[in-house]
């Protein structure tokens, strides 16, 4: 897969209270393309940060609807994707050198 293609599929990172809790059962969550598919997103993180994936879980969000002033609108949608890592794989290591 291309350099320009992964870097489509993965936006960024969630850093919620809920994704720092996974970390502990080898799981990151990234916020990816919506038309993105498990097996895209699992050969992208394999191929970004040099890791054994062993599954990938994916959630669609559907924008929250805000309002401004007297006028409605919506965020915007997107999709979460739950990806949990080989047991071998050393997450301090890993999350240091993403931050870096």
């Amino acid at each position: 897969m291309k350099q320009e293609r992964i870097l489509q599929i993965i936006r960024g990172p969630v850093v919620t209270e809920k994704s720092s809790s996974t970390i502990r059962d080898k799981q990151i969550v990234f916020r990816v393309a919506c038309d993105a598919n498990k097996e895209d997103i699992k050969t992208a993180v394999e191929q970004l940060l040099d890791v054994k994936v062993v599954a990938v879980n994916t959630v669609n969000l559907k924008g929250k609807l805000k309002r401004f002033g007297q006028r409605q609108g919506y965020r915007k949608s997107f999709k979460k994707a739950y990806i949990s890592l080989s047991r071998d794989v050393d997450m301090e290591a890993l999350l240091s050198e993403q931050q870096a």
